[in-house]
C-alpha cells in the first residue's frame, strides 16, 4: 500500500503527469513486495516551496509512505531512481529533490485495517 505525493514548484502538464505516474510505478517495485497495483499517486504543482532561501530554481519534496517496513538499501535505490525520473520528466536536479520516506503501521482501506 504505497502512497507516492510530490510538491513541486514547477508547472507539471498532462503529459508530464502520466510519465510521471508511468515512471514511478515501475520505480516503486524496487521496494520487496510493492508494485503499481496498489500504488496511489498525487502531484501538486506550482507550490511556494523555497530551498536554501531561493525559489527560482526547480524543486520537488517527494513523500514515499509504504506500510510495513522499508529496506534501506532498497530505498537508497528508490531515491536514486525518483532523482532520475524528476530530472529527465521535469528538469530538476537530484540536489534539488527532498524525498521522506515513512514507514506506517496501520494503513486502511476498503472500510477496514491491515
Amino acid at each position: 500500500m504505497p502512497m507516492i505525493s510530490t510538491k513541486t514548484n514547477v508547472t507539471i502538464s498532462p503529459e508530464q503527469e502520466l510519465t510521471l505516474k508511468s515512471r514511478l510505478g515501475e520505480a516503486i517495485s524496487i521496494l520487496s513486495g510493492k508494485s503499481e497495483r496498489w500504488l496511489m499517486l498525487s502531484f501538486e504543482d506550482k507550490c511556494h516551496l523555497y530551498f536554501q532561501g531561493n525559489n527560482s530554481n526547480p524543486i520537488a519534496y517527494v513523500e514515499v509512505k509504504v506500510f510495513g517496513r522499508i529496506d534501506y538499501s532498497q530505498s537508497n535505490k528508490l531515491t536514486a531512481k525518483i532523482c532520475e525520473i524528476f530530472g529527465d520528466v521535469l528538469d530538476i536536479a537530484a540536489s534539488n529533490v527532498y524525498i521522506k520516506y515513512e514507514e506506517v503501521e496501520m494503513w486502511g482501506w476498503n472500510g477496514g485495517n491491515f
